[in-house]
């Protein structure tokens, strides 16, 4: 299956949908170095830690889809995403799921 055609879902089934196989957890992470910009104004501040984590969180998913994918899964359900901040300014973004293989009823 292709990982862009891939249903991803926060919750435990897909709607229309029977699994057929659990195929186990899998897990994508990323990190990046937060873009620091030198400026006194807050919401450009806010602005750039947004878009960090918005790049790492889609990397931490092509991740996550490829784990799934090697198990022959064609959807990733019980998604959990944490986001980490370390006084280096280093965003971590993890994101959890349920492998899984199914099918339309």
């Amino acid at each position: 299956m292709n990982i862009d055609n891939m249903i991803l879902t926060t919750t435990n089934s897909v709607e229309d949908y029977k699994i057929l196989e659990y195929q186990g957890i899998v897990t994508g992470t990323a990190a990046n170095m937060q873009k620091n910009t030198m400026t006194f104004n807050m919401q450009k501040y806010y602005d750039g830690i947004s878009e960090s984590i918005i790049e790492v969180k889609e990397k931490a998913f092509v991740k996550l889809k490829a784990d799934a994918e090697n198990l022959n899964a064609n959807a990733i359900i019980g998604i959990k995403v944490e986001i980490d901040f370390s006084n280096s300014g280093i965003i971590i973004v993890t994101a959890t799921g349920t492998a899984v293989s199914i099918i339309k009823r």
